[in-house]
Parts: C-alpha cells; sequence; structure tokens
C-alpha cells in the first residue's frame, strides 16, 4: 500500500486548456518516492504542458497540485521560491542560455536561490560537470560549441544545481543517436540511484521505457492510465496496444 509519505507528486481532477482546447479533465496522477515515471501519449495529449503545469509554468483552469505534501495552488511566493529548489527540470533540447557559458548556465539557479561564495559555487559547478559525464574544459565553451548530446548533458548538470529530491526531464533523448540515447538512459539511471532521486519523464522513446521506467503513465482521452510496462502491454485500449505492440514496438517485444 503507498501511503502520503511516498507520494513526492500528487495531483488531483486537473484540467488544463487553452481556450476552448481541454487537454486534461480529471486527470489524477501520483508519483512515488524513489522511482522513475515516465510519461508518454500520442501527438497532442498535453505530456508537456502536464510537466510545465506541475511545476508552475502552466496554471491549471481546475484541479490540485501537491509536492512534496504542498499544495502548489495555495503557497505564498516566499514557500513557492523554496520549493522550486527541491526540483530540477531538464527542457527538450537543453534549453541552455545561448550567451552564457556552460559554467554561467549551470551556476544560474545557485546564484538565484543560495548565497554561497562564488569560490563555493565554481566548485560545485565542476562537481556537476563531472557528475554527467563531460569533460572539464566545456565549462568555459558556449552551448553552440557542444554536440546536442552535450548540451543535454549541460542541461542535466543545471537540472541538477541545488541537488534537487525530484528530477523533471522533457524528452532527454530525442535527436539523439541510438548510442547516445542509451548512454543518457544509463546516466539518469546511474544518478537516480546514486541521488536517490524521483525522477518524471516525458518521452516517446520506447527503448527507454524498457531501460529505466518503473512506471509508465499514458495520456488518453484526457486522463491518464499507469501501470508497469508489463501491465500496460496487457491493456485493451486501443491506442495503448498500438503503442506497444506496433512495428516501432520490437524492442519490447524482444525484451
Amino acid at each position: 500500500m503507498t501511503t502520503d509519505d511516498d507520494v513526492v507528486i500528487r495531483v488531483r481532477g486537473l484540467r488544463t486548456q487553452f481556450g476552448h482546447q481541454v487537454l486534461h479533465d480529471g486527470l489524477d496522477l501520483d508519483v512515488r518516492r524513489g522511482e522513475v515515471m515516465a510519461i508518454v501519449g500520442g501527438s497532442g495529449t498535453g505530456k508537456s504542458v502536464l510537466l510545465n503545469t506541475i511545476i508552475g509554468l502552466n496554471r491549471q483552469a481546475a484541479g490540485t497540485i501537491e509536492v512534496l505534501g504542498q499544495d502548489t495552488g495555495r503557497m505564498r511566493k516566499q514557500a513557492s521560491t523554496q520549493l522550486k529548489t527541491h526540483w530540477g527540470v531538464l527542457f527538450q533540447g537543453g534549453a541552455l542560455f545561448s550567451s552564457l557559458t556552460v559554467s554561467q548556465n549551470i551556476q544560474v539557479p545557485m546564484k538565484e536561490f543560495t548565497d554561497l561564495s562564488q569560490s563555493m559555487i565554481n566548485e560545485l559547478t565542476a562537481l556537476k560537470v563531472s557528475m554527467v559525464g563531460l569533460p572539464h574544459d566545456v565549462c568555459n565553451k558556449f552551448p553552440s560549441e557542444l554536440s546536442g548530446g552535450m548540451q543535454k548533458r549541460a542541461g542535466l548538470a543545471r537540472a541538477l544545481a541545488l541537488d534537487p529530491e525530484i528530477l523533471l526531464l522533457d524528452e532527454p533523448t530525442a535527436g539523439l543517436d541510438p548510442i547516445g540515447a542509451a548512454a543518457f538512459d544509463q546516466l539518469i539511471s546511474d544518478l537516480q540511484r546514486s541521488l536517490g532521486l524521483t525522477v518524471v519523464m516525458v518521452t516517446h522513446d520506447l527503448d527507454s521505457l524498457h531501460a529505466i521506467a518503473d512506471r509508465i503513465a499514458v495520456l488518453v482521452d484526457r486522463h491518464i492510465i499507469v501501470g508497469t510496462l508489463e501491465e500496460l502491454m496487457h491493456n485493451p485500449h486501443s491506442w495503448i496496444q498500438e503503442y506497444f505492440h506496433g512495428p516501432r514496438a520490437r524492442v519490447l517485444a524482444s525484451g
């Protein structure tokens, strides 16, 4: 049985919409402490919107979102700012500031949310760069000087800058070749275990689901269906069947 202490993100009755377009209607979701939760769904189902709504970048039309036991819709500004230090986000494509070096990008949250000395910030930056498997000489490079995979790792280092409890990833392997994607999956898995992270990952990558997801949340019909990979493989919903048993699902069938 899952207790309140086991749930780090609780979504109840969520409704999100843009004008007359409703993406989610009465959506419920629990993310358990220490798990890797993958979010999948067809185009236009609002996978990234759900992630952005959880972290407050998009305002829900109805429903509640609790993160680490706190209702994000009822928090004062100071408490809301403090809560943001407990999660790190890797946006799609890395979303690095092009005018800042890798080091400066990683240091943005440190300077915004802490009063650490510059020397300590520099030491922590070097540590985060090492943690994500980047060589130290990338620190003074600009994002445009990095490969796509290195940009994602730099973005991941920034997401880890404040030692968060929760890591949220938006399409982390998109645009990577199969070898690079597999290496990034392994990096996420290693960091999740070593740091005790709870990971929420929007993805379309079937290989990632097979490699690192503990549970999968499927967005269908404006709601969400959650289960393990094995459970969802046997779910009768037509889209889920097509997704997990279609022509690109060979890795799942053979795994």
